[in-house]
């Protein structure tokens, strides 16, 4: 999925998770958790380009976004073009299975709610990709 799909997804999820938590946290940190399940459904997938640097061992995708983040973000069909994209596809969903399963486990010990939070912005991101790669979206 597109960083702009997985945007929307993270507005679209994380509002309504703050109306259960609205009774718990104050507005400031319901607006900064907000902001924080947007960055998490986007950010995650800063994960494919560590998975291709392992691939093709150069960071030249990395590069290439930074050097025009804009369209990185708009129209991503170039940032990926040269690396298999079936392997990279299973590897990317078991890297966000991996790497939020840490992130909501760590996050038990310091707040349950925003681990649980995190868990559902994950699985929405990751159910989105899981949609969009067998055809489904």
């Amino acid at each position: 999925m597109y960083s702009r799909e997985h945007f929307l997804i993270g507005v679209v999820v994380s509002g309504p998770l703050l109306v259960p938590l609205s009774e718990r946290f104050g507005t400031t940190l319901l607006a900064g958790l907000f902001v924080y399940g947007v960055l998490l459904s986007v950010f995650i997938d800063l994960d494919h380009f560590v998975l291709t640097r392992i691939r093709t061992g150069s960071w030249r995708h990395l590069a290439a976004c930074l050097k025009n983040p804009v369209a990185a973000f708009g129209d991503q069909d170039w940032v990926f073009e040269d690396v298999d994209s079936t392997d990279l596809e299973h590897e990317r969903i078991l890297s966000h299975v991996l790497l939020g399963g840490v992130l909501v486990a760590l996050l038990v010990f310091v707040s349950p709610a925003v681990a649980v939070f995190s868990a559902v912005v994950l699985y929405f991101h990751i159910l989105a990709d899981l949609l969009r790669d067998t055809g489904v979206l």
